[in-house]
């Protein structure tokens, strides 16, 4: 009996085991279960603005298209969307202020100061008007933005959250889902240091209407950022101005009165849906809607195709 021959043979056969069980296990994973990259065109600089440092990707040619992330996200959320928009546009992706990659100054959070940021990037970037498309924390970013410039935004994409003090805010408060607005302070970061994965958690698989459209690798991504020295106390500090944000808006509104540019009010069919057109036309004159169907909150990770469709027939129009 050769016994070489036998071992040999007994190994062959459990490596051939292992290679099917390991394309088995590569298969069984989502398609784009990873963060998607941007395209090696697009370059990242940090920009001086406003009293700090935003982190900021660039690339394509064009008219220039200005995106805004929100909260549990950074810019990287848009890759996908940037890609596309590249093709003929100019397309700028910062992290907004104490998110990401940017700095993480001590203040400065108010949406209306966070707006003076934005403007300092186009200014830096020598652009002067910009279509803009936003999400989350960046809608109230963008609202105090196109209110503060509206001459720089030809055109404005909201996507799933309310405004600070306009239409149903007091609501909206009320809400016990969005208890999230109100924790914040030095044994609230105590809580969440070291378990920031465990937190961030808490709002994709409540907030989005299939948890498993965010998958470990994305969650894994965005908990590492929102781990960073300081990233979890300025995104409570985003949170924490939301009463001087009310204030501002109403301001706003008053002095200039409803935007002027084109807006596509965009909701989510499980979370903000038509209700986001509703609270647009309360500080826009031509407000056109959009729903992204199967969809909660996470609207570029739970159905990107459908989002980046919205988005692209409006800047076309």
């Amino acid at each position: 009996m050769d016994v070489r021959a036998i071992i040999a043979g007994i190994w062959e056969k459990a490596m051939r085991r292992s290679i099917a069980a390991l394309a088995l296990l590569v298969l069984a994973v989502p398609a784009g279960a990873k963060i998607t990259p941007y395209p090696k065109s697009f370059h990242a600089r940090n920009i001086a603005t406003n009293g700090t440092t935003l982190y900021v990707r660039t690339g394509g040619n064009g008219p220039a298209v200005v995106l805004l992330h929100g909260f549990g996200d950074t810019g990287d959320m848009w890759a996908p969307l940037a890609a596309k928009l590249a093709k003929d546009h100019t397309v700028i992706v910062p992290d907004l202020r104490g998110m990401g990659l940017s700095a993480h100054p001590d203040a400065g959070y108010t949406k209306k100061n966070q707006a003076l940021d934005i403007a300092g990037v186009m200014d830096a970037l020598h652009v002067e008007k910009a279509d803009l498309i936003t999400h989350d924390i960046g809608n109230m970013v963008g609202y105090a933005l196109a209110s503060q410039f509206p001459a720089r935004i030809a055109k404005w994409a909201v996507i799933d959250a309310p405004l600070p003090g306009i239409g149903n805010w007091n609501e909206i408060l009320l809400t016990p889902m969005l208890w999230h607005f109100n924790f914040r302070g030095p044994d609230e970061e105590r809580l969440v240091k070291g378990r920031e994965r465990i937190y961030l958690d808490r709002f994709y698989n409540e907030l989005s209407a299939d948890r498993r459209k965010i998958d470990e690798a994305t969650r894994n991504h965005y908990a590492a950022l929102y781990a960073r020295p300081h990233a979890m106390h300025d995104a409570f500090e985003q949170f924490g101005t939301f009463s001087q944000d009310a204030i501002d808006n109403k301001e706003l509104l008053a002095r200039g009165g409803k935007l002027p540019m084109p807006v596509l009010a965009i909701g989510a069919d499980k979370s903000f849906g038509v209700q986001e057109a509703v609270v647009l036309r309360n500080v826009a004159d031509n407000v056109q809607e959009g729903i992204v169907p199967n969809s909660g909150h996470w609207i570029m990770e739970e159905n990107p195709e459908a989002t980046m469709k919205l988005v692209v027939e409006f800047l076309g129009r």
